[in-house]
């Protein structure tokens, strides 16, 4: 009977030893990558995925990192080194982090404070809070051993390689700070094909000039398609040194007769405003519609020069921005005349049309506006399709042609290969639900959008990233300004209007569908271009536009979130 006893007492304590170490293993959470020593993705739910909101960041202690997109120029500051010094002690202690965490069990106890990027933690590894071992091993500010860290860390001969382009860098060379697919290697680590980036790893008796920002100009006969490009360009100026901003100029300095304008802001651009003052000095007409828009400071000096000028009062936006020559030219897109937009720092599209028939639609809608038939008491354009070589070309406009239900679906619907979609709004409920159609009947659909949409409660980011569609939110300073459909490298759909539903029924607004094969591919490609220049992580975190994972954006003198902060006021670059 004892020992019946004993062996009962035995199993019972095998069996609550038992309990205790598998409550112990399921209470220990796996880490399942180092982003960097302060941000950890860590498996919270034991799914052995990594899910959205499962980043954690570490609290209470001030280190570096080698990840390029952070902003520690201040933490730099503090510390009284350089920036390519914090970039190396940075590598140093990512390296420490990645070798004391990757795949190992951790306890992790959330403080309760989180941002929009990771939930704040205290983490501890083998009984060992993890922060102290930053402080233990020398990589934490102010720690003892930082100065010894330091010094080893500056021996290290690192570069910035781009596996795309596979370019290496310096630490600080401008074109390796932006490159889209960078990583940060020793020297002798880099492969043998990679070559050095020639404006950086040169001499300077043979230092060549620097090129312009990326601008994309293509042509297809009479129309000419201009994509700008917002991740080259980290602040905007009054240059007038993009393609689209020369072709305006020359428009305007080859016009005789008129030069109507719709526009929805406009800043004073020298280059631009010095061909109208010359251009009515010669007596060609101007003659504009506008909306009041309070982001923009040179509409006075537009209407000043207005032969006539005329806007609506009504709360609906006159959101068109284009521009007509003579009667037998059209510039129009998604760009507002502004030096965000002008100077490529704004992603837009832009058509360039030397035709008489697209010219004639466009003024048609002009003339209706300036004699004060703006939005639903306007009288529907006769929509003709025109044909310019190999490129057919439809005008429309809002709000009375409904384009999204009317024109856009039916070819959402009819797509058999892809639809890529760079958006700077996107709120439209049908043409969300079209999408999804599409991607469960094996389309790829996949979509970019700007930071500063992306939380709206109208937003269709989480509908379309719970549908399946991938959906990458941009992450420079910039905005993605373009609202734009490319669809089986045949259809082109670009204008002013966003997807939104006020943009097809309340706002005025001008859309293009063209179908061109030539301008669609080389569209799709410049899609692509961006894809891969945002990191894969923003398929699944969202960004601040105003913040330090918005490459740009604390630095550039631009309201990005339009808050009424600038740069360091705002709390995002404050954070």
């Amino acid at each position: 009977m004892q020992k019946q006893i004993t062996a009962i007492i035995l199993v019972l304590i095998f069996l609550c030893l038992f309990a205790g170490f598998d409550y112990v293993r399921k209470s220990d959470k796996i880490v399942l990558k180092v982003r960097n020593a302060a941000e950890i993705d860590v498996d919270l739910n034991n799914n052995r995925v990594y899910d959205e909101g499962e980043t954690v960041c570490v609290d209470g202690v001030e280190i570096f990192t080698s990840d390029l997109n952070k902003n520690q120029n201040d933490l730099a500051d503090k510390a009284g080194i350089s920036a390519v010094d914090a970039v190396k002690i940075g590598y140093l202690t990512d390296a420490f982090a990645d070798n004391i965490l990757s795949d190992k069990r951790v306890k992790v106890k959330l403080t309760g404070k989180q941002n929009q990027n990771c939930k704040f933690a205290d983490i501890t590894i083998n009984k060992m809070p993890y922060k102290n071992l930053l402080k233990n091993s020398g990589f934490a500010l102010n720690s003892d051993g930082f100065e010894q860290q330091l010094k080893k860390a500056q021996k290290l001969n690192l570069v910035i390689l781009n596996h795309k382009s596979m370019k290496y860098h310096n630490l600080d060379c401008e074109y390796g700070l932006i490159a889209h697919d960078s990583v940060i290697v020793p020297l002798n680590q880099i492969p043998k094909e990679a070559k050095p980036c020639k404006f950086c790893h040169v001499t300077q008796t043979n230092q060549p000039a620097k090129p312009q920002p990326l601008s994309f100009a293509y042509s297809s006969g009479s129309i000419k398609m201009y994509l700008t490009d917002l991740t080259t360009k980290l602040k905007p100026d009054k240059k007038c040194s993009s393609h689209v901003c020369r072709e305006i100029v020359n428009r305007i300095n080859s016009s005789n007769e008129n030069i109507d304008i719709a526009l929805y802001g406009w800043d004073v651009i020298p280059d631009i405003q010095n061909a109208l003052v010359k251009a009515k000095s010669r007596g060609v007409k101007i003659r504009t519609v506008y909306e009041t828009s309070k982001y923009y400071d040179g509409l006075n000096e537009i209407l000043k020069l207005s032969d006539e000028k005329l806007t609506d009062n009504n709360n609906n936006l006159m959101h068109n921005k284009f521009i007509i020559f003579d009667g037998k030219q059209v510039i129009t897109g998604s760009m507002n005349f502004s030096q965000t937009g002008l100077s490529g720092f704004n992603s837009n599209c832009v058509f360039f049309i030397n035709s008489v028939e697209i010219a004639s639609q466009y003024l048609e809608e002009f003339n209706q506006m300036l004699n004060g038939k703006f939005h639903n008491t306007k009288s529907k354009v006769d929509h003709k399709t025109v044909i310019l070589g190999n490129t057919f070309v439809t005008p429309f406009f809002s709000p009375v042609d409904k384009t999204v239900v009317t024109n856009i679906i039916p070819l959402i619907d009819n797509a058999k290969h892809y639809i890529y979609i760079p958006s700077f709004i996107f709120t439209h409920d049908a043409l969300a639900d079209a999408l999804v159609r599409a991607k469960k009947r094996g389309v790829d659909v996949r979509l970019i959008v700007d930071a500063v949409n992306t939380t709206t409660a109208r937003s269709k980011v989480k509908f379309l990233r719970n549908a399946g569609v991938p959906v990458k939110v941009e992450n420079y300073a910039g905005k993605l300004h373009s609202k734009s459909i490319i669809i089986d490298d045949d259809y082109i759909i670009s204008g002013s209007m966003n997807y939104s539903m006020s943009g097809e029924n309340m706002n005025d607004e001008n859309c293009l569908i063209i179908k061109d094969n030539v301008l669609a591919k080389s569209y799709r490609n410049f899609f692509d271009y961006l894809w891969n220049k945002i990191p894969d992580k923003f398929l699944k975190q969202m960004v601040r536009a105003e913040g330090k994972s918005s490459i740009g954006s604390c630095t550039d003198g631009v309201d990005n979130n339009f808050d009424g902060k600038t740069d360091m006021e705002d709390e995002g670059c404050k954070s």
